[in-house]
């Protein structure tokens, strides 16, 4: 998505993601590339890349049909890699009309040997040997022309070959009939085959960083193969969700829950676009907010977005129904539901003057993915987010949730857009249970205040150090460990604090932050002298994957 890139007639309408709710009578007028998902772990990523191109795309089920794709007005389908084998009896094969449509297809890896089985070539089982990791491709002699569409432009440094990241177990031994070999490893094997005609497969995986040149491969496929434009922007995406949510509210009204992050503010600000003075905001103080964060919320909607706003003290509520749990999916749930719980009764008192009938989300395409399964059989559900998965059943709302298929950088870029101060633009990922997950075990108001104190440090040391912009998400979590410690001449047994800060572009895969050793050192010097209870300091250095971000 880019500011700077005009949008087009074309970009007027949307579709919401799931086919069945297309109205077959309609034909969408955004384009879109469809990317079947075989359970690899760069699916997702391959997603992201492909936004990054400014072309929208969606992650499907590997069970999508051509009816499907045409429903959607797919202009380009890919085929992810996965931990299938296609001799498998449960290999998860691609609808055989999709292959003998006129949509161009690029099959990565597993998506690879299903084009080269299904049309009619010889995939090789793996026998022990496999490539995995940094590796080098060069072209064919047989290169040229259509065939080469993908690596137009895109030449290898010297004598050497390209150099593209490998991980499979099978190969294709035998081309499908009309199929030339584009691309060979060092070892000999086939990295990557067309039919001149937009079936392209590929052995690597070019949405990864270690494949240098990934992006212009696939800004090739778009491009060129698929004749895509990059219209995916923000001016684009403002345009239609104003359209979607007018088409959807009519004339009635929403409230709309502030959270106090970005992703809640946008989506009040795209709502209150579209509808206007029909939109109320309801903040709801759960006792779980970061320090300082009820009063910032209520002074920057009613006094600087002029954004009708009503604020609800509710920690007392929260924290009666919190104690004593400790199940992170429990309390997920518990928040969840008092949140609307407390949005019904507020909207209630609104229903004496007029029907309120939707509730506005600020739910992202990452929090989606995560929190449901495309394919049952392809992915475990990770962890439920509170405004996807948790809600409760019998919920008299009507969901509006513009930024469904945004992910994190998006948003920032269309809360620029509609004007949300910057500060908010760029303040890290907050959870919609608040601190709650961030207290491994039972949520006291003691535990509360100790951990909302710790917190604060660490942001403000990152801002003193002018990392904060740097870093993709900063806090601290309270764990239920106590250890020894000698504080002045005495000893204690107090309580342990983690500190966690990952570096990241998507939200879906992030690394630890290597935070310079002093800022280290004075987070948690501060820590231990300023929060009353509090005896050591770490800091977690796990990526995601394996971790998640969040440590609930």
């Amino acid at each position: 998505m880019h500011p700077a890139i005009s949008s087009t007639e074309a970009d007027q309408e949307t579709h919401i993601a799931t086919a069945a709710a297309t109205d077959a009578t309609q034909t969408p007028a955004r384009e879109m590339i469809a990317i079947l998902d075989y359970g690899s772990q760069y699916s997702r990523l391959i997603a992201r890349r492909v936004r990054e191109c400014h072309v929208f795309c969606e992650l499907l089920p590997a069970t999508t049909t051509l009816d499907d794709l045409r429903r959607l007005g797919a202009r380009g389908v890919i085929l992810s890699g996965g931990p299938d084998s296609v001799y498998d009896p449960n290999a998860r094969h691609v609808e055989q009309a999709i292959l003998e449509s006129e949509l161009p297809v690029l099959g990565i890896c597993y998506g690879m040997q299903l084009l080269a089985y299904q049309l009619g070539g010889q995939v090789e089982p793996h026998t022990g040997r496999r490539e995995y990791g940094p590796a080098e491709i060069h072209l064919t002699d047989e290169a040229r022309g259509e065939a080469s569409a993908l690596f137009a432009g895109i030449e290898a440094n010297g004598e050497s070959g390209l150099a593209v990241w490998m991980s499979h177990g099978d190969s294709v031994g035998a081309l499908p009939p009309g199929f030339v070999a584009v691309a060979r490893s060092e070892s000999g094997a086939l990295a990557a085959m067309s039919d001149g005609k937009g079936h392209i497969g590929i052995q690597f995986h070019p949405e990864v960083a270690h494949t240098p040149r990934g992006k212009e491969l696939l800004e090739n496929f778009l491009f060129r193969v698929c004749g895509c434009s990059p219209s995916w922007t923000s001016s684009a995406f403002i345009e239609e969700a104003v359209g979607r949510i007018r088409a959807q509210v009519g004339e009635g009204r929403v409230i709309c829950g502030l959270s106090g992050g970005v992703d809640s503010a946008v989506a009040a600000l795209l709502v209150h676009r579209a509808i206007g003075e029909r939109l109320t905001c309801i903040f709801v103080d759960t006792g779980c907010m970061r320090a300082g964060e009820p009063e910032q919320v209520v002074e920057t909607f009613r006094s600087l977005l002029h954004i009708p706003l009503i604020a609800v003290d509710a920690h007392e509520r929260f924290l009666r129904r919190l104690a004593g749990v400790t199940d992170p999916e429990e309390k997920r749930h518990i928040i969840g539901e008092e949140f609307v719980r407390v949005f019904e009764a507020e909207a209630e008192k609104l229903r004496e003057r007029e029907p309120i009938d939707f509730l506005a989300q600020g739910t992202l395409y990452p929090d989606v993915i995560e929190s449901t399964s495309h394919d049952a059989s392809a992915a475990q559900k990770i962890k439920t987010h509170h405004n996807v998965g948790g809600l409760p059943e019998g919920m008299t709302f009507q969901l509006v949730e513009p930024l469904r298929y945004l992910f994190k950088d998006e948003v920032r870029e269309v809360g620029a857009a509609l004007g949300l101060p910057e500060e908010w633009v760029w303040r890290h990922p907050f959870p919609g249970p608040g601190l709650a997950i961030r207290i491994i075990g039972e949520v006291t108001p003691e535990r509360l205040e100790t951990l909302r104190q710790a917190d604060t440090i660490v942001i403000e040391e990152l801002r003193r150090a002018g990392l904060y912009r740097q870093i993709g998400q900063a806090f601290a979590v309270l764990t239920p460990l106590q250890s020894v410690g000698v504080m002045g001449d005495g000893r204690t047994y107090a309580n342990m604090v983690a500190v966690r800060a990952v570096t990241t572009g998507d939200f879906m895969t992030a690394d630890w932050a290597r935070l310079p050793h002093e800022v280290l050192a004075r987070i948690a010097n501060r820590i231990v002298n300023e929060v009353p209870g509090v005896n050591r300091v770490v800091y977690d250095i796990t990526s995601k994957p394996p971790a998640t971000i969040e440590w609930e």
